[in-house]
């Protein structure tokens, strides 16, 4: 492994959701603490999409807290996805991801080895690893 390694700074025990879950479960996972703010969506052990939480919030509108709304019951995670997500792979360093979190317009990046989904690397990963690296 690199000494900076992006395996370095990923978050390792990723919950994902698979495309054809119901957007209620989306909700539960955003309701729980210290969540990052995208949610990789796979199926049969592939990376398919990203839920974010724009993506969320952009289609729950009007919905609320409330689990019995209709948007809960008829939307699936397929329906509000981000199909084909960008990603790194556990090859690539942290000055790789840092690089693509400050020029692109993404906030956390699923990190993958081989096909496999082995973590997630957001903003806060990067900086927190940069700050200790400060000290």
């Amino acid at each position: 492994m690199k000494t900076n390694s992006i395996v370095l700074v990923m978050t390792k025990d990723v919950v994902t959701v698979s495309p054809n879950q119901d957007l209620l479960d989306v909700k539960h996972i955003y309701e729980k603490d210290k969540w990052h703010h995208h949610i990789p969506v796979v199926e049969h052990d592939e990376l398919v999409g990203m839920v974010s939480l724009v993506d969320f919030m952009y289609n729950i509108v009007g919905a609320g807290i409330n689990d019995n709304h209709e948007v809960y019951k008829n939307l699936k995670v397929k329906d509000i996805m981000t199909a084909k997500p960008f990603y790194l792979t556990t090859s690539d360093s942290v000055e790789d991801v840092a690089k693509v979190l400050s020029t692109e317009y993404y906030h956390a990046v699923p990190v993958l080895e081989g096909n496999k989904l082995v973590g997630i690397v957001s903003t806060a990963d990067v900086i927190n690893y940069y700050l200790k690296k400060a000290v």
